[in-house]
């Protein structure tokens, strides 16, 4: 190897190689001097023919066109393209012979560089092989009226050849900043490029030619229906496209791979014909893109409302556009995505571990139109997990986009605990329980709000335990079926324990979800309820609010929690009530029926029913909300219950003076009272007023103070102790501790009396009191009731006041008695 470089330098030092390289020098000088004195001769060539050459390219122009050119100067670039003649035309335009009515320039251009073949030029032809525009604006135009810009080339005449041996096809054509515009008034189709730089070599054959063409512009509008906005608006566009003509099909073909729009690359085919009356077009794309730089390329139209949503990760999408270059309205286009793994997010929160397929179509009824009206979105196999749910919704579409509605099916399998990433916990929380739904949905979507949601199917929840935070009560073993249908929410079982209740509960909801999400305080909710055994003082925290709201932290399950609470609060309830066994204090009760309605959190009662303490009680009441306590309107009849049980049940209503062991007999009532009932359930001491009547069939006396305190003075020989009465009646006006007594009558087998005044179940008491001295034990043989009146008060007749002393009942004559 040494030896073959020392050679190397030994022979280049040889006057053989001197001499070749001198003669090497001289061939290249004499070939410059050859090109300059050629390119001399020519530029000498234009200069002496220069009329006659602009002469021939002017009728070289004018053989081809209908319309006026107008160039500003001609002159020769020296040197450029030799052999061939380079020619700059300055401050060129080109009109049609229509340009008065629509006023659009068909090519305005500062510089338009053109090479002629030098030999045809001497043969006296124009022969254009390369042009060159910069500079310039090339607007194409069709107007409302069909009236056309472009109309400027004449049609050969059939079967008559040009003058010209040469064509009129360009080898290469180079732009650079083109403003490129094509404008359709009759399809509202307007595309406008800034082209920065354009490169084409042409290859021709048999009436056929291709290109590769490169390209670098911005795209001010590429809008195919100017009333929805443009596709790619203000991106730039760079790349290389592969571009054939097919002179049997009269159509153009593009294809290129990772061209630049914006900062995105794809993968593009498309087809263009050259029909003069159809244009038909066809453009397919492919790309891997993120959501948003999707959106941004797209129409104001549809990123307007993809916006909403977004997808973490990129996604492979498929778009195929077709339509009419002459047509109006929109073309068709049909969008295809494949999801997987994906974070989608929603207006409403997030759906992680995303997977679906998803299909746009502007056209889903062929022949229909390519609008708003006839767009869908085709989701299928969609699965996802939203917060902590999992569902999946096998088929769903999201139709017309002017008026928006969305159908479909949707299907969860989940543990109901999952519940508490969406609902507060101081609101309601969860534990244990399996839930199930399976419903077909349908419903309207404006501002990407529910509006008219139609749900079929159904949804069960198995063993679940609930705690309702603003009561802290806590449900066991609660089972739920719901069945949703057209017309109404199917309540068809929820079965649940609170403490010792034992509740079995169906119901119907009309129109549920349309009221839920328009007009919460419109729904009406029909429940049966069946208990084998009722606790009324728990039951009545169950059904009423004390007032509580749901927390307003600031968290992701506010806006879920609030919304449910208010329908809650807003929303009627009926309650269709029936009780094996009910227990309210101490007073049992049996067979019980009530209809209980919930409405803007009042309770109200109706038709109430039960059997206590050996008779009957029917009632009819109202619970409001105030404070931490309710208040209490009722209308209760008594049918001879045991007055003994009855008083016991319901502590004595807190009577301090005499216990129920004192009286004996079966009592019958009615009453219309109001009071504070406490939030536990229990009545509020000396809360009540209102009036009562009552009546007590065989009762007695025992051990009755008022009455012995008397007796051992007034009848020291008679068993005050024990007093049968066949009549006690009286009427009752109620005052908190005071009760008013109106014309109470005691008839006895020990003494008469009459009672009025008011009677304290604390301080206050100020009786009355009128007893005949006679021993009434005569009169019972006495049939006739005006008989035995009239002598009821013969004789000695004592007036009394019991009044109270230091919390005492002390017992004074009357001396200002009636």
């Amino acid at each position: 190897m040494n030896q073959f470089w020392q050679g190397t330098r030994t022979y280049f030092k040889t006057a053989s190689f001197r001499k070749v390289s001198k003669r090497i020098g001289y061939f290249f000088a004499g070939l410059v001097v050859l090109i300059f004195i050629s390119s001399a001769v020519v530029a000498l060539y234009f200069n002496t023919n220069k009329a006659e050459i602009v002469t021939q390219i002017n009728a070289k122009i004018n053989e081809n066109i209908t319309g006026t050119i107008h160039i500003g100067a001609i002159k020769y670039k020296f040197l450029k393209g030799f052999p061939n003649m380079t020619l700059s035309l300055s401050q060129v335009e080109l009109k049609d012979s229509l340009w008065v009515f629509h006023k659009r320039t068909l090519l305005k251009a500062q510089q338009i560089e053109i090479r002629i073949d030098l030999w045809d030029l001497l043969s006296n032809e124009i022969n254009i092989n390369k042009i060159e525009i910069q500079q310039a604006t090339l607007h194409l135009f069709k107007g409302r009226n069909g009236i056309v810009n472009t109309h400027i080339f004449k049609a050969k005449p059939k079967g008559k050849k040009s003058k010209s041996a040469t064509t009129s096809a360009f080898d290469e054509i180079i732009m650079d900043q083109v403003h490129f515009i094509s404008e359709n008034q009759l399809g509202n189709k307007l595309f406008d490029f800034d082209i920065l730089a354009l490169r084409s070599k042409i290859a021709f054959s048999d009436g056929n030619w291709h290109t590769n063409l490169y390209l670098k512009t911005v795209a001010k509008s590429m809008a195919f229906n100017t009333k929805r906005g443009s596709f790619i608006k203000n991106s730039l566009v760079e790349g290389v496209l592969t571009v054939v003509y097919s002179n049997s099909k009269n159509q153009i073909s593009i294809a290129t791979t990772n061209f630049g729009i914006g900062p995105e690359f794809f993968d593009i085919k498309a087809h263009f014909s050259l029909d003069a009356n159809k244009s038909p077009f066809d453009i397919a794309i492919k790309t891997s893109i993120l959501w948003r730089e999707a959106s941004a390329l797209l129409s104001a139209n549809i990123s307007s409302k993809i916006d909403q949503f977004d997808l973490k990760n990129p996604i492979n999408v498929s778009c195929s556009i077709i339509g009419d270059m002459n047509a109006k309205g929109d073309p068709e286009i049909i969008v295809k995505t494949n999801i997987r793994d994906n974070e989608l997010k929603i207006p409403d929160g997030i759906i992680t571990d995303c997977t679906f397929d998803a299909t746009f179509t502007n056209q889903y009824k062929k022949g229909a139109g390519c609008n708003d009206v006839n767009s869908t979105i085709t989701l299928t196999d969609f699965s996802g997990q939203y917060k902590t749910i999992p569902f999946t919704i096998p088929i769903g579409i999201i139709s017309n986009f002017e008026k928006t509605t969305a159908a479909g099916s949707f299907k969860s399998d989940f543990n109901v605990s999952r519940l508490n990433e969406i609902v507060t916990k101081d609101f309601i929380h969860f534990t244990g329980g399996q839930a199930k739904v399976n419903l077909e949905f349908k419903f309207d979507i404006l501002d990407l709000k529910i509006q008219k949601p139609l749900f079929t199917g159904n949804v069960d929840v198995i063993n679940a335990t609930v705690n309702y935070g603003p009561r802290n009560l806590t449900f066991v073993k609660t089972d739920i079926e719901l069945d949703f249908t057209e017309e109404a929410l199917l309540i068809k079982k929820i079965n649940f324990k609170e403490r010792k209740n034992k509740v079995f509960m169906e119901g119907k909801i009309d129109n549920f979800l349309t009221l839920y999400y328009e007009n919460p305080e419109k729904m009406i909710v029909n429940w049966d309820i069946y208990a084998p055994f009722l606790d009324i003082k728990q039951f009545v925290g169950i059904i009423t609010s004390s007032g509580q709201k749901a927390s307003k932290k600031k968290n992701t399950k506010d806006d879920f929690s609030s919304e449910l609470y208010a329908v809650i609060d807003k929303c009627q309830v009926v309650l269709n009530l029936k009780a094996d066994k009910m227990l309210y204090s101490k007073l049992e009760a049996t067979n019980a029926k009530a209809t209980i309605l919930l409405v803007n959190n009042q309770l109200i009662v109706k038709n109430g029913w039960v059997q206590s303490a050996g008779g009957t009680i029917s009632f009819d009441g109202k619970l409001i909300p105030k404070d931490d306590a309710f208040f209490l309107e009722s209308n209760t009849k008594i049918n001879r219950v045991d007055i003994s049980r009855f008083l016991t049940s319901l502590n004595n209503f807190g009577i301090q003076s005499f216990q129920p062991k004192n009286i004996k007999g079966f009592l019958s009532a009615s009453t219309s009272v109001q009071g504070m009932l406490l939030s536990g359930g229990q009545l509020k001491t000396n809360s009540l007023s209102g009036s009562a009547k009552f009546k007590i069939d065989q009762g007695a006396l025992i051990d009755f103070e008022p009455i012995t305190n008397i007796g051992k003075y007034a009848f020291p020989f008679r068993d005050v102790k024990n007093i049968v009465f066949r009549n006690l009646s009286g009427n009752f006006e109620i005052n908190g501790a005071l009760v008013g007594i109106k014309d109470l009558k005691v008839s006895s087998n020990v003494l008469n009396l009459d009672v009025n005044g008011v009677y304290s179940f604390g301080r206050g008491t100020n009786l009355a009191i009128t007893i005949p001295l006679r021993n009434p034990k005569k009169d019972e043989m006495i049939t006739d009731k005006i008989e035995r009146a009239e002598k009821r008060n013969k004789g000695i007749v004592l007036h009394l006041l019991a009044v109270d002393e230091e919390g005492k009942i002390k017992i004074r004559w009357n001396k200002n008695h009636k």
